[in-house]
């Protein structure tokens, strides 16, 4: 009597386990040309690299190619601390224009930097 609840045990598992076999693995994403990658390595504890464009971007909430301090405030660093988002911008805004560039931004964020000639 035993034996049919360990036959139904052993179907049951084997019949989870082909279905976990037959669902495909969801492709990784392709790495952008010119992007580092962005797994962060657990074993060291670093978080994922963010990509200063990307983030450039998202800021640049009008478009216009740089990000102005209302902007920048509006992301993540001025929900956090307006004051200290509005010291940090100042000290990004190099050529004192009143906006970030991307290269002014990105210098900061750990992107590449513009080359001293």
């Amino acid at each position: 009597m035993k034996t049919i609840p360990t036959i139904l045990a052993a179907l049951a598992l084997g019949a989870t386990l082909a279905m976990a076999d037959d669902k495909p693995a969801a492709p990784a994403a392709p790495a952008k040309e010119g992007t580092p990658a962005t797994k962060p390595d657990a074993a060291k504890g670093e978080k994922p690299k963010r990509d200063p464009a990307e983030m450039f971007k998202k800021l640049d909430t009008n478009g216009d190619g740089k990000i102005s301090l209302d902007e920048f405030k509006a992301g993540p660093a001025g929900k956090k601390d307006p004051v200290k988002a509005e010291e940090k911008f100042k000290k990004l805004d190099k050529d004192g224009d009143g906006s970030l560039s991307l290269e002014e931004f990105s210098a900061a964020e750990g992107g590449p930097k513009k080359e001293k000639k």
